[in-house]
């Protein structure tokens, strides 16, 4: 297994550890946004650009995500 199979197959099992964690905490989904993030980069090096773009559309649906769960976890909200 080379350097960017590695890197491709840690992004993907880091986005489905988040995504099984995420009704714990906003911050699981904080960090699924980041593993989206990472996961298009992947797609990117490897040539699968639209891999790629659907999993950074993916970045931005769950930072939105986030940035509701966060609002509705504050006190007084």
């Amino acid at each position: 297994m080379d350097a960017l199979t590695l890197f491709g197959f840690a992004a993907v099992l880091f986005m489905l550890v988040c995504y099984v964690l995420e009704d714990r905490a906003p911050f699981w989904t904080l960090l699924f946004a980041l593993g989206c993030v990472a996961s298009g980069v992947y797609g990117f090096l490897q040539g699968a650009w639209p891999f790629a773009m659907v999993e950074i559309i993916w970045t931005f649906v769950a930072l939105q995500r986030w940035m509701k769960l966060k609002r509705r976890a504050e006190p007084g909200a």
